[in-house]
């Protein structure tokens, strides 16, 4: 049985567009060369400067929280190996964006790199930006969902402010995933799943 067909039986992944997406996009794309013979494994692996590509399980789990459509505009922030990107501009379409930010100048190339070998930033779908994510991107705001792939401290406040009324935002914080999303007063639902491990968010703050 393949990891994805795995992920489908145990319950992880279960919207047909993102299963779809996880077929598409390989995870083997966006690994370093010396870890590609572990593509299909369920685990975080290593690509450098104390980053990792996030375990698979983990990635259905929190798109499914997510739940990406045709024609969003996203945030990815902590976009590392880009496969997280990949995956929600392969569902976002091109009527949809996705925004990657990463802080580290070597990860952004990298990711981008890899992204690169769908076209989606020749189609305008994913745009790489180096920058500190916990600062959102204004210029691109306000967006349908953010999704962060390091664990931060608590929600950020532009992300806040970032997001249109009834979007979502999915983050790790300590070691549990988040779902927030925003009414239609500016307030904030929330909900709580823990026992996840994640790398930090790093932050200039």
């Amino acid at each position: 049985m393949t990891l994805i067909d795995s992920l489908i039986k145990e319950g992880w992944l279960k919207t047909p567009k993102i299963i779809e997406a996880f077929r598409k996009i390989k995870r083997i794309d966006f690994l370093p060369e010396d870890m590609k013979d572990l593509s299909e494994m369920n685990e975080a692996l290593p690509i450098g400067f104390d980053q990792t590509i996030s375990q698979p399980l983990v990635v259905a789990f929190m798109l499914e929280l997510l739940e990406p459509e045709e024609g969003d505009k996203i945030l990815d922030v902590g976009s590392g190996s880009g496969w997280t990107t990949a995956l929600l501009a392969e569902i976002v379409g091109q009527k949809g964006k996705v925004i990657a930010m990463e802080i580290v100048p070597e990860l952004k190339e990298f990711g981008e790199k890899n992204a690169a070998k769908y076209n989606f930033t020749e189609k305008g779908m994913a745009e790489f930006l180096c920058a500190d994510g916990s600062q959102g991107y204004e210029k691109e705001a306000p967006y349908n969902k953010i999704l962060a792939s390091a664990t931060a401290v608590s929600l950020p406040e532009p992300w806040k402010e970032q997001l249109k009324i009834g979007g979502r935002i999915v983050l790790p914080i300590n070691s549990s995933i988040w779902r927030f999303t925003k009414t239609e007063g500016g307030e904030f639902t929330r909900e709580e799943y823990p026992g996840f491990v994640f790398v930090p968010l790093i932050s200039k703050l």
